[in-house]
């Protein structure tokens, strides 16, 4: 469905926190690489590199609309990656580390190009967030699902800049609240309260222009 991103959660406070022991592994096998790595593996990072380049390019491209400034972006980011592994200590997934790289390596990116005569301004990121949704799509026989879908895509757009973050690291990007809080800086209790936040927004402007379409 195509309004799935803003159904409300079940209850699972009871699980947050808790590491599945599939993302157990996952971690062992990253903290196996990573300290290969460091030990001069250059193959180790290229493996890390491949596992995560695909997720890293889809924030790049929504942070820096343009693909060729996305693709350096996304270099930029584990060349600075690979300088600093020394600093990852396994607090967090190491895809969360790579993440916040990502997002700090675009924001300056975007501020350098705000600099220049013609460059894109670090505030304007309408153009970016357009493809935000652009999985979700539905089913082609649900009448009304592209209308949704843009009306969903309008009412994420006008969210302020935290809350709209927040939302798409938890639902497109599926990661934990805790993960979240890392790459935010913020206290877990800001994460779920500005997805809450967010999520009540966007089912309040779906109702009002599609009435029943929300219980």
């Amino acid at each position: 469905m195509a309004h799935v991103i803003v159904v409300h959660e079940l209850s699972n406070k009871s699980c947050i926190g808790m590491e599945s022991p599939v993302q157990k592994v996952e971690a062992e096998n990253d903290q196996l690489l990573v300290d290969r790595a460091r030990l001069g593996d250059r193959h180790a990072f290229d493996l890390l590199v491949l596992k995560y380049q695909s997720r890293l390019l889809a924030v790049s491209t929504r942070l820096v609309p343009n693909q060729s400034d996305a693709l350096d972006v996304l270099q930029d980011t584990f060349v600075k990656a690979f300088r600093s592994l020394h600093t990852f200590r396994g607090e967090s997934a190491f895809y969360t580390w790579l993440y916040r790289i990502a997002v700090n390596t675009a924001k300056n990116h975007l501020a350098s190009k705000s600099k220049e005569p013609k460059g894109i301004s670090v505030d304007d990121d309408g153009a970016a967030d357009l493809s935000l949704l652009h999985d979700l799509s539905a089913p082609d026989e649900e009448a009304g699902a592209e209308e949704l879908q843009r009306a969903i895509l309008h009412a994420i757009e006008q969210l302020p800049q935290d809350l709209k973050h927040a939302l798409t690291l938890r639902e497109l990007e599926g990661m934990s609240y805790d993960d979240i809080a890392l790459a935010m800086s913020c206290p877990i209790g800001t994460v779920r309260s500005r997805i809450f936040r967010a999520r009540e927004h966007v089912v309040q402007e779906i109702r009002h222009k599609f009435p029943g379409t929300f219980l």
